[in-house]
């Protein structure tokens, strides 16, 4: 079995198995019609289940069929411009390239002894993203596996630089359309549920500083610790941008930490026609980016950013075997001082080829053509009385309503649109997601693919319309 282990005796090898596998990808991607094939988990689970993992075929072409089976031929496909539903964006050739180059050589990014140009790498781009952000000189951070695990960190700095051992004095304020990792993160740092405030939203989707500015001023009465507002630059049902400016004016005055989750929106940083709607982002304490979204980046590629890297501390623990504290004084400089994780992936190599390869202005370009795209379908939608659109987009993300042209009970309105959308991923014809807001059903278009057109916009939307109004049809039978 040591043929199997890279190396320099199986380099050929390598070269042909991986050739196979890119030629197998690359045909699927050429030929793909549809971004999913529209099977359900109970027509694919007994191939899987079929496979003996104890029986090996010991022949990569033979394994690569057997792929094709269980996974390739009916994978969701991202890079189809009618892939409209989640924060899942196509990736770009660079990214990919540098995938194949990171798992081969398999540098973990803890230790210097590790990954030596890695590490020099990663802090590289660390220092680009907080100075396109504008954090200072003082500023640093780390890659991560995602937006949860950088909210997850930034929540503990803030938890740590709070100063206070009461846990259930903090709170954390967010607004009702953030993340769900901020209440996930606050019941992993051992904080009580009721420690969460939860923020209503304007018209717009936005935070309502007045409501944020009643509730600081309420925890400092009732003798509280604001242990941080999390403002989010890029909600994810609606893309929306909280007032910035206000929410750090608000944080100096309460003395909070203020983290910004720009995980979504944070491919402004690289816009060259968008980014003063992220003005005030340079105000945080903490924020959150993830590359995999608006930088065309595979998955996984994240990072969270701090205005002070000193505050970084309180990630850090030292280790004999692995990171020893003589080290610090050696100045060795080790990952692992200031991630949540041990083991870590070089993620950064992506970023790195992409920038070297496209530039900040290319990744930025296709972003705002995914922005403009959403403008256009905005506009779209407000005009046809099929549809009720919900809100002006600030990104690239719509949330909109079958309505039909006769009254109906509202119900049975959104169990058209929820019909609508089961219907269509079902035909595989096209991905949309759903979500709810004033407690009615809606659809999502996710708008990441610069290759999608205002055209796949309009054929989709007679698609779920046809739809929708099937099962209104059947229904009126049905009651008849």
């Amino acid at each position: 079995m040591r043929s199997h282990l890279l190396n320099d005796t199986t380099a050929e090898l390598y070269r042909s198995s991986v050739t196979e596998g890119i030629e197998r990808v690359a045909a699927k991607l050429a030929t793909t019609a549809r971004p999913f094939t529209g099977i359900t988990p109970d027509a694919l689970s007994p191939t899987v289940d079929a496979v003996d993992l104890d029986e090996p075929l010991h022949d990569t072409i033979a394994a690569l069929d057997e792929l094709e089976d269980v996974y390739l031929r009916d994978a969701v496909y991202f890079h189809h411009p009618r892939y409209l539903a989640h924060l899942n964006c196509p990736v770009v050739i660079p990214a990919v390239l540098a995938e194949a180059v990171l798992s081969a050589v398999n540098s973990s990014l803890d230790t210097w002894d590790q990954s030596a140009g890695g590490t020099l790498i990663e802090r590289k781009l660390i220092d680009w993203t907080a100075a396109r952000i504008g954090l200072g000189p003082a500023a640093d951070g780390i890659f991560t596996s995602g937006g949860s695990q950088s909210n997850l960190q930034a929540l503990l700095l803030a938890r740590e630089e709070s100063k206070t051992d009461d846990l259930a004095r903090l709170r954390v304020f967010a607004s009702e359309a953030g993340h769900f990792s901020v209440q996930k993160s606050a019941k992993l740092l051992g904080l009580p549920a009721s420690c969460v405030v939860t923020i209503p939203v304007d018209k717009d989707q936005r935070m309502r500083t007045l409501s944020l500015a009643a509730e600081l001023e309420r925890c400092r009465a009732e003798k509280l610790v604001p242990m941080a507002v999390v403002a989010t630059a890029g909600t994810t049902d609606f893309g929306s941008i909280d007032p910035l400016p206000e929410i750090a004016e608000l944080c100096a005055q309460y003395d909070t930490w203020m983290h910004v989750d720009a995980a979504y929106g944070c491919g402004l940083l690289a816009s060259r026609t968008r980014r003063d709607r992220l003005e005030g982002i340079e105000r945080a304490d903490s924020v959150t980016v993830d590359y995999h979204k608006s930088f065309f980046q595979p998955v996984s590629s994240s990072a969270v950013l701090v205005r002070d890297g000193a505050t970084l501390r309180h990630a850090t623990y030292h280790a004999e075997y692995l990171n020893p504290r003589r080290t610090v004084a050696e100045r060795i400089p080790n990952q692992v001082d200031k991630s949540l994780q041990t083991t870590r992936r070089f993620d950064a190599l992506k970023l790195w080829l992409t920038l070297r390869v496209m530039g900040a202005d290319g990744i930025g370009g296709l972003f705002d053509e995914v922005c403009e795209l959403a403008h256009q379908a905005w506009e779209l939608l407000a005009a046809d009385p099929r549809y009720d659109v919900v809100v002006e987009p600030s990104l690239s993300t719509l949330v909109y309503r079958y309505i039909p042209a006769t009254a109906t009970d509202p119900a049975e309105i959104d169990r058209a649109n929820l019909y609508a959308r089961k219907a269509l991923f079902a035909s595989g014809d096209a991905v949309v997601a759903g979500t709810k807001t004033g407690g009615r059903q809606y659809l999502k278009f996710t708008l990441l693919n610069p290759e999608t057109t205002l055209d796949d916009i309009r054929a989709v939307l007679d698609l779920i319309a046809g739809h929708a109004e099937q099962y209104l049809g059947d229904s009126l039978d049905r009651a008849s």
